[in-house]
């Protein structure tokens, strides 16, 4: 949703903004080129991520400056650059394409590779320790809580039973084979349970949750914040910290329905079929 997210960030060539989840620098690259003699910042705590947004960009690294954080420390970083109040704030939640394509990082169950779905490599939790470690009525509950999964209890008994899982596609056939059928299955059925494990493994909501709630004071009167999500849980709490936002007077909310990708976007990028955007603008009369 390069257009739309362009669009309703606004860009102003003076301005100041930032990527809190560069990936490969897709949306920091175009929003650099916007500039003349302003700036963006481009957080991820991915470092594979990172090298390749710092190729990307290096043509217009006088307008670019990249920081390997979580966007959870968007507080500490906004510090430490001493960062002027900003005009915009972009977040793409989710994992990024590079990681699901790169098969040894364990995000996608299309390659036999280890069980590890870590953003941060530096981070000791893996996916392994979980499928293979963890008792399984707490495995049932992640994958309910997480993902919504509804058959989460005869999938945990089958995880159990199938240790120890070798890895990916191990994992794979094993939901697959718990999973009861239900119609005609547009998603693959290991589809929730690797969501599940990814947010668990990267403390997702936790992270997430503590964005929303820093970001606001980063943010100049008149600056913009563009929030894209993928799945219902994410999306709702994005959905609620806007709401509050506007109750209290900081915010108010510009997309009044959300922003979903077009048919001919979808086409080109199917993993785009789930995005939801939604925009909010800090009041001229909010602190900041």
């Amino acid at each position: 949703m390069l257009r739309e997210v362009l669009e309703w960030l606004a860009i102003r060539p003076e301005g100041f903004y930032l990527d809190a989840t560069t990936g490969t620098g897709g949306h920091l690259l175009e929003i650099a080129r916007r500039l003349t003699t302003g700036r963006v910042y481009g957080i991820d705590r991915d470092p594979q991520a990172l090298a390749i947004a710092q190729e990307r960009v290096n043509d217009l690294k006088d307008k670019v400056t990249l920081v390997k954080a979580s966007f959870s420390e968007i507080g500490e970083v906004a510090r430490q650059q001493q960062m002027p109040p900003l005009d915009g704030v972009l977040a793409d939640l989710g994992v990024s394409t590079l990681e699901l394509d790169t098969p040894e990082r364990g995000f996608s169950f299309r390659y036999a590779a280890p069980l590890d779905m870590r953003m941060d490599p530096e981070q000791a939790l893996t996916a392994d320790e979980i499928v293979n470690h963890w008792p399984e009525r707490l495995l049932a509950d992640l994958l309910y809580q997480k993902a919504e999964e509804r058959d989460s209890r005869r999938i945990a008994k089958a995880i159990v039973r199938a240790r120890p899982i070798r890895d990916t596609a191990h994992l794979a056939t094993s939901v697959a084979g718990a999973r009861k059928a239900r119609g005609r299955q547009r998603l693959h059925p290991a589809t929730k349970t690797f969501l599940a494990l990814r947010i668990a493994v990267n403390r997702e909501e936790e992270e997430l949750e503590q964005f929303l709630s820093r970001a606001p004071a980063t943010i100049s009167p008149g600056g913009r914040w563009v929030m894209l999500s993928y799945h219902s849980l994410e999306d709702r709490r994005v959905k609620h910290a806007f709401q509050r936002l506007a109750r209290e007077g900081q915010f108010e909310i510009l997309t009044k329905k959300i922003i979903e990708p077009t048919l001919d976007e979808i086409r080109d990028n199917p993993r785009a079929r789930s995005a939801k955007m939604r925009v909010a603008q800090k009041l001229e009369a909010a602190a900041a």
